[in-house]
């Protein structure tokens, strides 16, 4: 029997697809998200007012791990700050490091991929980093660039 108006409900009640919005993304067009996660305006903005122009190469990371940690002195905004530094150290890594990559897990979280088959989860060690100063994102780039 042809109901429309059922065929209307069951695709308004279909289950959704597993997997975050992210990692369709990804899925679909992986240098668009790479992009994205680059962006790091946050992070991009507080360290520009300090003196430190991000130029996504290995020698920023050494003067982010100078800087005096300002920004744990906002409750509110360090976690997000600690996101941004993960998301640049993972842009610098696959920007520098041959054969490094982008990877968005099912669940939504972005990490880098080696050549090796080594997953770095940049985020939470960028959010270390912001709330303790270590790992230094430096020592996490070094550590990938031996892979």
């Amino acid at each position: 029997m042809n109901i429309p108006f059922l065929d209307n409900w069951r695709k308004r009640h279909e289950p959704e697809p597993a997997g975050s919005p992210l990692a369709a993304a990804f899925d679909r067009d992986p240098e668009g998200v790479a992009e994205l996660l680059s962006e790091c305006e946050l992070l991009r903005s507080r360290v520009e007012e300090a003196g430190v122009a991000l130029d996504d190469t290995p020698r920023s990371l050494q003067e982010l791990d100078q800087l005096p940690p300002r920004w744990r002195n906002d409750p509110e905004e360090l976690p997000w700050f600690g996101n941004d530094a993960g998301l640049y150290l993972g842009t610098v890594i696959v920007r520098n490091v041959p054969g490094a990559q982008w990877q968005v897990w099912p669940g939504g979280g972005p990490v880098v991929r080696l050549a090796s088959g080594r997953e770095i989860q940049v985020v939470e060690a960028g959010l270390d980093w912001a709330i303790t100063g270590a790992p230094q994102l430096s020592q996490v780039y070094a550590e990938a660039s031996e892979y």
